[in-house]
């Protein structure tokens, strides 16, 4: 396990193309593991080799998500959209009036 997590942290694909094809006896999580990393081989030598991550995106869909979850359903998908804009803040909320806050 150790030596997994060094070769993904240092981006070594040999050693992780090795590991996951090793046939040593190991724990039944483990074994579980390194069966879906094998079948995803590919997706898991760029995910170590390259720099990319998918993390701004994954975020961004959670906080639509909290948005959705948060107003039980708008009226219309415009509103929807308005309340995304406003939290990203790529619309201003208007200023109120101040003439009006004049008592």
């Amino acid at each position: 396990m150790q030596s997994f997590i060094q070769a993904v942290e240092t981006g070594n694909t040999h050693e992780l193309k090795s590991l996951i094809n090793c046939q040593d006896q190991i724990g039944t999580l483990m074994h579980k593991t390194l069966l879906i990393f094998k079948h995803n081989l590919t997706a898991v030598l760029n995910g170590a080799a390259l720099p990319y991550s998918n993390g701004c995106l994954e975020g961004f869909n959670r906080k639509i998500k909290q948005i959705e979850r948060t107003a039980f359903g708008y009226s219309n998908f415009t509103n929807l959209l308005t309340r995304i804009r406003l939290e990203e803040d790529l619309y201003k909320e208007k200023e109120p009036n101040s003439l009006l806050m004049i008592a």
